[in-house]
């Protein structure tokens, strides 16, 4: 019987390098294993086949001869030797290549279960405006846990050594079967450890890790905001069993301002004017992050109008321009009047013809004749 290309069996293309080579075994071992297919001599004979193109293509030399003489380099006496390249028709435990298929979905083989990454912090930090504008260097104290002094993440007493398990065999897993699938879980014994401690470190007691409060210096730069988060390499916890540290993310989190409210580069903020600077117009004196600056009130000026200060806000944390600072004017009544104060307002007001008219108050006629109106749209 003619045999098939081997590269067509496995359906991947003579290009194809051994990641894809192996994603396409994993792929069709699942769908013909015999343990899924008890019975069916079609699915066994199946699975054979494409475990051999799989065991000669993943084989550097083997599929150099392969791609050179085709199947005649694993005949007897062909150039590659012996019978089928070593195959030998048997077929893989169905727990090996579930395994294989689901390890990384479900956390990784076993030696990168007993050797994880320690866990990342994140750390709070309240900044006032000015800092977060021009950027400031803070002390911080952070709890976390630290390798052990004594033992130096290994658990146990000075000149002593764990013990491999004796459950698992120094694996840290063990299998179960359950159908046709076999499960892997963490040895009870060991934890998933692989090992079992006689003499622990009256230390650590046994954790290779111990809580301390470790002081660093974060550098905040200037421009950051309320959510932006400064990533400090390696400063998280210690991993277990001497792998690497965790990360610590410093997370900001603006306070209040007693002037100014921030809105991404931008700066707003409220000030009062008189009724007369309003009225007539005039300069006033308002903050900025530089330093004061000269605004000029238009005469007429309502209250709530908006004024803008080309890049007086924040500095952006990514480059580029400023942004603009916006000030809010409101039109601060009087208060206190003493009676000639009041005597001359009740003056302006009656040559004003009561303030209502068109000419001094277009706002005030505008909204009066539109309450008129929807009354009278009410009674018709």
């Amino acid at each position: 019987m003619v045999k098939r290309d081997y590269y067509e069996i496995l359906g991947v293309t003579k290009s194809a390098d051994e990641r894809e080579i192996k994603k396409a075994y994993k792929r069709l071992a699942m769908k013909f294993h015999p343990d899924r297919n008890q019975g069916d001599k079609r699915s066994e004979g199946k699975f054979k086949e494409i475990k051999e193109a799989y065991e000669v293509l993943t084989h550097p030399q083997k599929r150099a001869s392969y791609d050179q003489y085709g199947h005649s380099a694993f005949e007897q006496g062909g150039v590659g030797g012996g019978s089928q390249g070593g195959f030998s028709g048997t077929t893989a435990d169905f727990g090996d290549i579930f395994g294989d298929v689901f390890g990384d979905i479900f956390g990784g083989n076993r030696r990168q279960q007993r050797s994880a990454r320690g866990a990342d912090l994140r750390y709070k930090i309240e900044l006032s405006l000015e800092e977060a504008v021009r950027g400031v260097s803070k002390e911080i104290r952070i709890p976390t846990l630290e390798l052990c002094g004594v033992c130096h993440g290994s658990a146990v007493k000075s000149g002593t050594k764990p013990q491999t398990c004796s459950t698992c065999q120094g694996a840290g897993q063990v299998q179960m079967r359950q159908g046709f699938f076999t499960v892997q879980q963490s040895c009870p014994a060991c934890h998933g450890r692989g090992s079992i401690i006689k003499d622990p470190c009256n230390t650590c007691h046994a954790q290779g890790r111990i809580e301390k409060l470790k002081t660093l210096v974060v550098k905040i730069p200037a421009g950051v905001d309320t959510g932006d988060r400064i990533r400090l390499s390696g400063e998280g916890e210690a991993g277990e069993n001497g792998s690497p540290s965790g990360d610590l993310y410093v997370e900001v989190q603006m306070k209040e301002h007693h002037i100014f409210e921030r809105e991404a580069n931008n700066l707003y903020c409220e000030v009062p004017i008189s009724f007369v600077m309003a009225a007539l117009g005039g300069e006033i004196e308002v903050p900025t992050l530089d330093g004061r600056v000269n605004l000029k009130v238009p005469s007429e000026t309502q209250t709530g109008k908006l004024f803008r200060l080309r890049n007086k806000g924040v500095k952006s944390l990514r480059g580029g321009s400023s942004g603009d600072l916006l000030c809010r004017v409101v039109v601060e009544t009087p208060v206190r009047l003493n009676d000639k104060q009041k005597m001359l307002l009740r003056e302006l007001e009656e040559s004003c013809s009561g303030c209502f008219g068109e000419q001094n108050s277009p706002r005030s006629k505008t909204f009066f004749d539109s309450v008129k109106k929807f009354f009278d749209d009410l009674t018709h």
